[in-house]
């Protein structure tokens, strides 16, 4: 939806992503898009180096977040949530899905 503006699809998720659940990490990225988490390592590297995300290391885990000193955060963020509001159902519930721990053993679905 804002590919012509960002420059690419994989941008726009990434950023929506990051949007949504305020932080997330290459292959969790990566596995809500359904891409290889190889495509996804360019984008995270521009974006950061463009000063948009930043990133700090847990451990081994490299975590994405907005930039707070991001001259243009509050535009991008309600831009960027102007147009979650026209994804497909599927698509915004898979975004807001935030399961970061496993379900209980014998629990109920």
């Amino acid at each position: 939806m804002l590919q012509p503006i960002i420059g690419s699809v994989i941008d726009e998720m990434t950023l929506i992503f990051i949007l949504i659940r305020e932080t997330g990490y290459l292959r969790e990225i990566a596995r809500a898009m359904n891409i290889p988490a190889t495509s996804l390592v360019k984008p995270l590297e521009t974006l950061e180096a463009g000063n948009v995300l930043f990133s700090r290391a847990y451990g081994r885990t490299r975590v994405y977040a907005f930039n707070p000193h991001y001259p243009f955060l509050a535009e991008l963020k309600a831009l960027l949530s102007k147009a979650f509001e026209y994804y497909p159902p599927e698509v915004k519930e898979m975004l807001q899905m935030n399961r970061r721990r496993p379900r209980r053993k014998g629990k109920p679905l």
